[in-house]
């Protein structure tokens, strides 16, 4: 069999000479690219091309610091890799002068160092001098913001695609599928069933046909975990798919990803074809005998669409809909035909496992959740971004640690993790391990990956009603207890926030959302009920505050609000009477003014006016 390991060494050998010249990288993922990224890039470009410097420039994905984004590394051979943040045009330019021609770096702009600088090594990157990368392990994410993801020949200098010509070489489709199982590997997008099992029941399912499908339709608010995988390190996508379709006897897969993900479908498409160029995926696979073939079908965005059953009808052109199981897909998916469904992150994780044994994957995380996990860090914390952790590290530690703590100084209120089908944990379980079965105790789960921090200054029975929201509008409708009983219990929750709450709702929210977690269809509906349900369980006194004082103890409910002016603070400047735009506000200047409770409209733009924090409200 043909071997990729005189090419690997050949690409290495290419690092090792160009390690002699000075690399810039500059990050373009989307969220780089939302930044203002591509200006950096061509700023960059132009120096370099003015200057007549001897300098490598390379665009990479996202590193993980979305918060510092616009990124831009630099590596001067014999020197630390510089990790600069919040970089501009001017600053770049900046920067490079002071960096390359006087070899002077600029602390003022760094964000992490790395010592080792830039090498072709199985554990990528560990970034020094912040705590964002404290504690996080780098397995999944270790290529991304490393390598230029459209370019083949970094993924595979940095093994990329070896653990794919160790199965064909070394192991039976069944050795490779014990291994997923003594890892211990988990499905990473939120039902948390054990993969090598899923591969196993799809290998025993009788048929000449077989698929391999993974689930891209990321479709959680402020999830992006998969996104990053997707434009930062495609081709680990690819070689996770093709190793599971060597396992289970598929030559076919599909890649069902978001529309809205224009780069991520782009890069996934160049990966794909550069890899059936090199013989990696194609017919007769490194002349072994094995074909896979991937293909992409891009959703319309169908938060439903993330089921698995639902997914596939879609993939079929039917309206993406759920079915009942049995049969499962393993015995019964697309198309009628045995088909292994997992999502962008649990496939990302097989090259490791394979390449570096079961044993390694398996000394990190918990007993029953091993390994580690990608979290999108959004809300109200100072730094937002992806971390990848190992599973078991405390809800403080990634919060505090890792994401720096709650922005402005404000205090730790909840956080929601799983999505729209999670539920809020209080800060007196902040130091519970994040694990599959501890969420679970707590009326929570581990979803895909989503995080977000609220602090002091949230309603807990408005953040219950904005995800139900969601999951009520996203609701395929077929099955009577989600599509009523969603609908049933986001009308209580939208009377409760106007002020118009009864004693009686918070046992029928309680009611309702047990009856739809044990009677829906599929996931989705039996998982809407729970950020109600957390926040019943842990926040109950906000519920109860809105319905019996009609009161909003965050000052979020606007029909709940009132705005007042403290007569001893306010000086008469007229600013805030300049700004409403219903002219409640009356008073002659230098006198104090006073607010017409039926002309305001609650708008609060004389509260963000007021230069004396005269205004407020209660």
């Amino acid at each position: 069999m043909h071997s990729l390991k005189e090419m690997r060494r050949e690409f290495q050998r290419a690092f090792n000479i160009s390690a002699n010249r000075v690399k810039v990288a500059i990050g373009l993922g989307t969220c780089g690219i939302a930044a203002g990224g591509e200006k950096v890039w061509s700023a960059v470009n132009e120096y370099v091309e003015n200057e007549c410097l001897d300098v490598d420039i390379m665009s990479t994905g996202c590193l993980g610091m979305c918060y510092a984004e616009p990124i831009m590394e630099v590596h001067v051979p014999g020197e630390p890799r510089f990790v600069y943040g919040n970089v501009k045009p001017d600053t770049a330019v900046e920067i490079l002068e002071r960096h390359l021609k006087y070899g002077r770096p600029s602390p003022e702009h760094i964000v992490g160092q790395d010592p080792r600088g830039f090498k072709p090594a199985p554990n990528i990157v560990e970034l020094k001098d912040t705590g964002f990368f404290k504690s996080q392990v780098k397995t999944v994410l270790g290529r991304c913001g490393i390598i230029d993801p459209e370019q083949i020949v970094h993924y595979i200098a940095f093994g990329g695609y070896e653990a794919l010509e160790k199965v064909l070489s070394e192991m039976s489709q069944t050795e490779v599928i014990e291994e997923i199982k003594r890892s211990g590997l988990r499905g990473r997008g939120g039902g948390g069933f054990p993969t090598g099992r899923k591969w196993e029941a799809a290998y025993n399912s009788p048929g000449p046909k077989k698929y391999v499908v993974c689930n891209a339709d990321e479709g959680d608010p402020g999830a992006f975990m998969d996104r990053s995988i997707l434009e930062g390190d495609p081709h680990s996508l690819l070689e996770g798919m093709a190793i599971c379709g060597y396992a289970i006897g598929a030559d076919e897969g599909y890649i069902y990803v978001r529309a809205e993900y224009p780069l991520a479908i782009k890069r996934l498409r160049k990966a794909i074809h550069d890899a059936e160029a090199m013989g990696i995926l194609g017919d007769n696979i490194l002349d072994s005998g094995f074909s896979f073939r991937i293909r992409i079908a891009a959703g319309a965005g169908a938060f439903v669409c993330g089921e698995e059953t639902a997914l596939m009808h879609s993939i079929e052109g039917k309206r993406g809909m759920p079915r009942v199981r049995p049969p499962y897909p393993a015995a019964s998916g697309l198309w009628g035909k045995p088909t292994n469904i997992n999502n962008v992150e649990t496939y990302a994780n097989i090259s490791g496992i394979i390449r570096r044994g079961a044993g390694w994957f398996s000394g990190m995380g918990t007993d029953n959740s091993k390994g580690s996990k990608v979290f999108a860090l959004t809300g109200n914390i100072r730094r937002t971004g992806l971390a990848e952790v190992p599973i078991g590290i405390s809800l403080r530690e990634v919060v505090f640690e890792i994401g720096g703590g709650i922005q402005n100084d404000r205090q730790f209120k909840a956080v929601q993790i799983g999505g729209p089908s999670g539920g809020c944990i209080p800060a007196s379980h902040l130091e519970t391990p994040i694990d599959y079965d501890s969420l679970i105790r707590l009326g929570a789960m581990m979803g895909s990956g989503g995080l977000v921090v609220m602090d002091e200054d949230t309603c807990m029975v408005d953040v219950a009603r904005y995800f139900l929201k969601f999951t009520q509008e996203e609701s395929c409708g077929k099955c009577t207890p989600c599509r009523e009983g969603t609908m049933r219990m986001l009308q209580i929750l939208e009377r409760i926030c106007q002020g118009q709450g009864r004693p009686e709702d918070i046992d029928t929210l309680e009611s309702l959302g047990r009856v739809i977690k044990s009677t829906s269809l599929c996931g989705l509906g039996q998982s809407a009920p729970n950020p109600v349900l957390a926040t019943l369980r842990y926040f109950r006194s906000e519920y109860e505050e809105h319905i019996f004082n009609k009161k909003c103890p965050a000052g979020i409910c606007v029909e709940l609000l009132d705005i007042i002016i403290d007569p001893e603070k306010c000086r008469g400047c007229t600013l805030c009477k300049n700004v409403c735009p219903a002219d409640a506000i009356g008073g002659e200047r230098k006198q104090p003014h006073s607010i017409d409770p039926e002309k305001c409209i609650k708008c609060q733009a004389c509260i963000m006016k007021c230069p004396f924090d005269a205004i407020t409200k209660g």
